[in-house]
């Protein structure tokens, strides 16, 4: 398969098409159930995470709440 070929001629869609392209290729690796290995590093952050919500559990903002920040800035 030629990738820029293939880009070249996906790039000529409208943004709503692409956008039908990008939901299908996103869907067809979903529906695979693979995932990338985490590193190292992701599983330490991961479990530095975990650890401090189970010492923590209070000390939470809702999706609400962030947003509102995020606003307010």
């Amino acid at each position: 398969m030629d990738i820029s070929a293939t880009l070249n001629e996906i790039i000529s869609l409208n943004i709503e098409e692409r956008i039908r392209i990008v939901q299908a290729i996103w869907d067809s690796i979903a529906a695979e159930q693979a995932y990338p290995d985490l590193t190292e590093r992701q599983k330490r952050e991961l479990d530095d995470r975990i650890n401090d919500y189970e010492s923590n559990p209070d000390n939470l903002l809702t999706w609400e709440e962030v947003k509102a920040s995020i606003k307010g800035r």
